[in-house]
């Protein structure tokens, strides 16, 4: 910019001079400023050319501060250029990459809109290009259970589905957010470890109701050999482990059966909203059992339940799930302790609350505490009678009833295990005329 005022000031000088000499300085100085201000615009005309010409790469020669300002430019547009460059090939490199996996995978932008998919996903999800591309993905696979996932905003873990386009073919489908609130939705063929999962699922339900009849009958043997007198007395101690064993296996053997049953409907084929259950009186019916259970152990069982705050669903299977966390509260809780129980509802829904002053749980137990047959202390769940499955049971609960547990625990201190449900399975119900508050205490 100095060197443009020193050009001016030249000129203007040149031009006063050449007025005195000429004596007309005036009009020398107005001739020298508009021949300055034409060059000028002359040479902002050839910039503005230049910069609408999307194929102009060399600069235009011109006059003054525009040959600087017109360098720079061309410096910048040769960077980006560059920069340009280098993200195309990037991004030819990244679809080359995405094409030669065996995921299909399918960029949409923030509100579902398909903007690129690759031949994996053409082929597994039966998108056409390019007519699809801007579609959005909604319109395209339309599964309930795909619909609810997409909509409900939680994609940490990948919903599964039927193809749309193959029958007896499953999919799995997760979205991941990247950059400006872009999704990246991957798509993978989980067909054969479908068909894997359901022939174990069969070989365990078969397993266990093959197991279920001959452990029946030794419950039945070991009763009659308990009630003969000498029997009881001379095997007294035999008897009792076998007794004590064989009921083990009894509930293992329930357990699983129940496990396999609730697994063969998994959440996108979960039934409607089922019956009213009255989860006050349900808990009341529970926390009795736990304290009989507890017996001279003495907890300090407490039950706070929301009355007229039900649900709806399964009562025999929300029963089972909430019966295995009361009664994991009792085994693991030392004698005297303290054992609460809560139930309320609030803008998200309703929630139940386990709480309890027991053991406690080191934290990198606590991902694995759903899986089956998974224990934190193997030698005293043996001791309890527990038979690794109960809260396995409680995951698969929750998840047909479009719910989830949280834990939070620690050693020493004791553990929470909470049940959210969505507030669409709640249910209001008529309150007991005699004003009762359904076992609470």
């Amino acid at each position: 910019m100095a060197a443009e005022l020193w050009r001016l000031a030249g000129v203007l000088s040149a031009a006063l001079l050449l007025g005195l000499l000429l004596g007309r300085p005036l009009l020398l100085l107005w001739l020298a400023t508009l021949g300055y201000l034409g060059l000028h615009l002359w040479s902002l005309a050839r910039v503005r050319r230049w910069l609408a010409d999307s194929r102009g790469i060399y600069p235009p020669g011109a006059w003054g501060v525009w040959d600087e300002i017109l360098d720079l430019v061309y410096r910048i547009r040769r960077s980006s250029l560059g920069r340009k460059r280098r993200l195309g090939r990037l991004l030819e490199r990244f679809r080359e990459a995405a094409a030669a996996m065996p995921d299909g995978a399918v960029v949409l932008r923030a509100d579902g809109e398909i903007e690129w998919f690759s031949d994996a996903a053409a082929r597994l999800l039966g998108l056409r290009a390019p007519q699809d591309v801007g579609r959005r993905i909604l319109n395209l696979v339309r599964h309930p259970a795909f619909v609810r996932y997409f909509e409900g905003g939680d994609w940490s873990e990948p919903v599964e589905i039927p193809s749309p386009v193959r029958d007896g073919a499953r999919l799995a489908l997760q979205l991941i957010v990247y950059g400006d609130d872009q999704r990246l939705l991957i798509v993978r063929d989980v067909t054969r470890l479908a068909r894997l999962e359901a022939m174990r699922r069969d070989f365990v339900a078969n397993v266990s109701h093959e197991l279920r009849t001959p452990v029946t009958v030794l419950l039945g043997y070991l009763e009659a050999l308990e009630e003969d007198a000498e029997c009881a007395r001379r095997w007294a101690r035999p008897l009792s482990l076998m007794r004590e064993q064989t009921t083990r296996m009894h509930r293992i053997v329930d357990d699983l059966l129940m496990l396999a049953r609730l697994e063969t409907e998994e959440a996108a084929q979960r039934p409607g909203p089922g019956e009213e259950v009255d989860v006050p009186a349900l808990l009341a019916r529970i926390v009795a059992e736990a304290r009989a259970l507890s017996g001279p152990r003495r907890h300090r069982i407490s039950l706070d339940a929301e009355q007229g705050l039900g649900l709806r669903g399964s009562e025999g299977e929300l029963a089972s799930a909430f019966t295995n966390l009361v009664v994991n509260a009792v085994q693991y809780t030392p004698d005297g302790g303290e054992i609460r129980v809560r139930w309320w509802s609030d803008a998200d829904g309703a929630h139940l609350a386990v709480s309890d002053t027991g053991i406690g749980i080191a934290s990198e137990h606590i991902p694995r505490l759903t899986e089956r047959f998974y224990r934190v202390d193997v030698a005293r769940s043996r001791a309890t009678g527990g038979t690794g499955l109960g809260l396995a049971i409680v995951k698969h609960v929750l998840a047909r009833h479009e719910a989830r547990l949280h834990i939070e625990s620690a050693v020493g201190r004791g553990s929470t295990f909470r049940c959210d449900f969505p507030a669409a399975r709640i249910v209001r119900l008529a309150l007991r005329r005699d004003g009762r508050e359904g076992g609470s205490g």
